[in-house]
């Protein structure tokens, strides 16, 4: 019998067992107060729902084009050349069935075996993942408190040469941090030096708490943008994403998800559509609007039981904490809570193989009433 092959044998993403645990609990009439999830507890927008309803009537919704439907692709267009200034037609678009299968794409089309791609420590695990499946080496910049868990130019300064790739996400996935319009100018212009492509993560754009979010588009068309319908627009089921592609690297990509996916989900693009309405974008950020205050919740909730150590929560919805006075065994403590107060927490070894022995990450994208009740729980394990 074949055994399994060399690129499967990466870390698994442990929030996935935080989640089959939690859905076991519940199964068997167990409470669970659930901060480990990475979405938002919202359905997607009513003008969707309707859209949804109203194609399903209509349409055979059969195979689309590779890239995405064009009037998608037209509305993403337009939400970029509004939302971020920046100008962007249909033709730089390409839809993808979620920003994972953007960033599969992407790292396909741009490297080979052997490249060298640059991302930050903490930062999302799939990077990191994704890249040593396909054969890439992966350099962890080592971001912490004193650069604000943003990745520098001095830190690429610090490389033996330049890598192929850097990956950048504001707001970033743990810490909720916002690289400032200056940080993203220097890295994009170190990027254009080097000979380096600068991929940017965009996907909690439009969810951040007084701190402005900026495209790296702001600074030219050399990047790559991947962005979503997931978080802001509250459709993660939907598995829906796009890139924002230069020129060179459009049919690449195309080449490569004709013949891996075909095309995105027909039925999600349609309904997509409509995610970009004025009614849509009303109720969303009714969502962040929540989502501010379920964040100052947490926030103090955490700081009376003396968990205060944290990255800054600029956007997204999470709180990244530093539990080294509870922990050294971030999955250990996670699966302990859990099983005895019902609280979910996502385990810090997700996203940084050093120092993630002793963080967690908390989402606040639920219920106001899930974060006050799982607080409540914590304080009797914490004090």
């Amino acid at each position: 019998m074949r055994s399994e092959s060399d690129r499967s044998r990466i870390a698994m993403f442990h929030v996935m067992d935080v989640l089959a645990e939690s859905a076991a609990r519940r199964s068997a009439g167990l409470p669970v107060y659930s901060l480990a999830a990475g979405q938002p507890s919202t359905p997607a927008p009513a003008a969707v729902r309707a859209a949804v309803a109203d194609v399903l009537g209509s349409e055979i919704l059969g195979y689309t084009e590779s890239l995405g439907i064009m009037p998608l692709r037209e509305a993403i267009a337009a939400h970029h050349r509004e939302r971020d200034g920046v100008p962007v037609t249909a033709d730089e678009v390409v839809v993808t069935t979620g920003s994972s299968g953007a960033f599969t794409l992407i790292f396909l089309a741009a490297f080979d075996v052997g490249a060298t791609v640059a991302v930050a420590r903490p930062g999302y695990p799939a990077y990191r993942n994704t890249l040593a499946a396909l054969g890439a080496r992966v350099v962890e910049l080592d971001c912490g408190p004193a650069t604000r868990f943003v990745p520098t130019v001095e830190m690429l300064d610090e490389l033996d040469e330049p890598p192929a790739a850097l990956i950048v996400a504001s707001p970033a996935n743990p810490t909720g941090t916002v690289l400032d319009a200056g940080d993203l100018a220097a890295l994009s212009g170190w990027c254009d030096a080097h000979g380096t492509l600068l991929i940017s993560d965009e996907i909690y754009h439009g969810i951040s708490y007084g701190r402005p979010t900026v495209s790296a588009r702001r600074f030219g068309d050399r990047s790559v943008v991947v962005n979503s319908t997931s978080k802001y627009f509250s459709m993660t089921g939907w598995r829906l994403g796009w890139m924002l592609v230069p020129p060179e690297l459009r049919r690449p990509v195309e080449r490569l998800t004709a013949n891996m996916t075909i095309c995105p989900p027909t039925l999600s693009q349609y309904g997509a559509v409509a995610a970009f309405s004025a009614d849509a974008i009303t109720e969303l950020d009714g969502h962040v609007a929540r989502y501010a205050l379920n964040r100052r919740l947490l926030l103090d909730g955490l700081a009376e039981l003396g968990i205060t150590d944290i990255a800054p929560p600029d956007g997204a919805f999470y709180v990244y904490a530093n539990v080294e006075h509870l922990t050294d065994d971030s999955i250990g403590w996670c699966a302990e809570v859990l099983a005895s107060t019902g609280v979910a927490m996502a385990p810090g070894v997700d996203f940084d193989t050093d120092a993630g022995r002793h963080t967690v990450r908390m989402s606040f994208a639920g219920g106001s009433d899930t974060i006050g009740a799982a607080l409540e729980q914590l304080a009797a394990v914490v004090r």
